[in-house]
């Protein structure tokens, strides 16, 4: 499932890398929808990890995997400004190729020494289709709800979708024997409150990838490169970070870790909100942020690890990364709703928005209090 999920990502990259070139628009969304398949890589990177690797190691290994997808992101914003300005944007995408055939290179080794346990369920295709369409009406809706219109027929009618879509997954997935997705994997005592702590921490996290860039391109006149190095010290600190919480696990409890990542995005996200001038503050508190978030992916990840069954780990992870995703696009939205009710003094709409995107964060931290029965 790991190789399959890398080549999806390979040939997905090099479709769209050519479509691009082409200048075919269903070419390129093509590329992407099979890039987005590649997704899987990420629960089967967790179940793996928790068959495979020593219970004295697991706990770090966990951080640093669940890190990846925060690190992963900052870094593509760093090296995709500079690249597609040298070679466009079809450069960026046979970057991501290459990258996929390295991947493949290490998963081929891996597999050599490490074999894990083949699986006797059966694929819920059903479910699959489902969960898909929901995601897809749903994310849509959330993306193109301003440029189409809040109360457009095809908004609407998408809401609707997500909805109609949404319960027959979930009667079907209730009903079936080996669903894609346990219903108490989102819903159950264990996991509920993390899955939403996922889902608040995302939207300010994604927030700020958002308005930072825009900062610079419009206050200061960032071309992508300029801007793209802009994000430097947010991913550095932010894999610096992640590679530290395997050790401060072992003196806090995830729990605790989460909700000092959360505190300390919040308070970097409010000091983007007062201090937003100069290039200094900039670079000052995308680095806290970086650290912050390090620190709240790392722990999600051993959050579920350690809410959930060991065959269950895979299922468990790919839904709470599904939930980043969601609430990165509510973040989204809400920033550029947030900018446009500002249109005659940005200045000040940034603000705003950053001040926003503080609340929501630090109000992750309060998500995950324990608390007594």
């Amino acid at each position: 499932m790991l190789v399959g999920g890398l080549v999806l990502l390979v040939v997905g990259s090099v479709v769209a890398g050519v479509a691009t070139r082409l200048g075919s628009y269903p070419g390129v969304l093509t590329g992407r929808v099979l890039q987005g398949l590649s997704g899987g890589v990420f629960p089967c990177a967790f179940g793996l990890a928790r068959q495979t690797v020593p219970a004295e190691r697991l706990r770090g290994v966990v951080a640093a995997l669940s890190t990846m997808f925060g690190v992963g992101g900052a870094l593509g914003m760093v090296v995709a400004g500079p690249l597609a300005d040298v070679a466009g944007v079809a450069g960026v995408f046979w970057l991501v190729a290459l990258l996929g055939v390295l991947a493949l290179g290490l998963a081929g080794v891996w597999g050599g020494v490490v074999a894990s346990p083949r699986g006797g369920g059966r694929v819920d295709l059903g479910g699959a289709v489902l969960l898909a369409g929901t995601l897809v009406c749903l994310l849509l809706g959330i993306s193109q709800g301003r440029a189409w219109g809040w109360s457009s027929p095809g908004i609407v009618l998408l809401f609707c979708g997500a909805v109609v879509l949404g319960a027959g997954f979930c009667l079907l997935e209730r009903r079936h024997p080996e669903p894609l997705v346990s219903l108490r994997l989102l819903t159950g005592r264990a996991l509920l409150s993390v899955n939403v702590a996922t889902v608040v921490v995302s939207v300010g996290m994604f927030a700020a990838v958002l308005l930072v860039p825009l900062l610079a391109a419009t206050g200061f006149g960032y071309s992508a490169s300029r801007t793209g190095l802009l994000m430097l010290p947010m991913a550095v600190c932010m894999t610096v970070a992640g590679g530290l919480a395997g050790r401060v696990l072992r003196v806090v409890s995830a729990r605790g870790l989460f909700q000092l990542g959360a505190v300390l995005a919040g308070a970097a996200l409010a000091g983007f909100g007062v201090l937003h001038s100069r290039v200094l503050e900039l670079l000052v508190w995308g680095g806290v942020l970086g650290v912050g978030y390090g620190f709240a992916f790392a722990s999600l990840g051993e959050l579920v690890v350690g809410a959930v069954g060991v065959s269950e780990t895979g299922s468990a992870t790919g839904v709470n990364t599904i939930l980043r995703t969601v609430g990165g696009a509510v973040g989204s939205v809400l920033c550029v709703a947030i900018l446009a009710g500002f249109s005659s003094d940005p200045g000040e709409g940034y603000g705003v928005a950053f001040l926003v995107s503080a609340v929501i964060a630090l109000s992750a931290a309060g998500v995950t209090v324990r608390r007594r029965p």
